[in-house]
């Protein structure tokens, strides 16, 4: 016996879940931008940073990751400074003042931002 059921299309959404260094770098140029955003949704972002010179970000109302990707510099987080350099992985908690100072012409990171966002109470 041969029971046909009905054909089902399931559509799902085009996701990427590889991101190479070299084409996200690309990106991040033709952007013209000193960051660029390649993956969103509620729980995470991820994107590609590549400071000018300096970095002047403010802090950040999410946890953060930064996954060094090349060159090296200082990092600093709060009163508190560190060498980095490819390979190494940076952690920063929501609302930390941070920046990346003395940094290598060639630096470029990865930065995931993670968990909820930070709620201001009013006092």
């Amino acid at each position: 016996m041969i029971i046909k059921l009905p054909t089902i299309e399931i559509m799902f959404a085009v996701m990427k879940n590889h991101f190479q260094v070299e084409e996200s770098l690309s990106a991040l140029t033709k952007s013209r931008n000193l960051f660029s955003e390649l993956f969103k949704d509620e729980n995470i972002t991820i994107e590609i940073y590549k400071p000018d010179q300096e970095d002047l970000q403010a802090p950040h109302d999410r946890d953060e990751l930064y996954m060094i990707i090349s060159g090296s510099g200082d990092f600093r987080m709060n009163d508190e400074t560190s060498q980095f350099k490819a390979g190494d992985l940076l952690l920063v908690p929501q609302g930390a003042v941070h920046r990346f100072e003395n940094f290598s012409k060639d630096f470029a990171t990865w930065v995931i931002f993670y968990g909820p966002t930070k709620v201001e109470t009013e006092e």
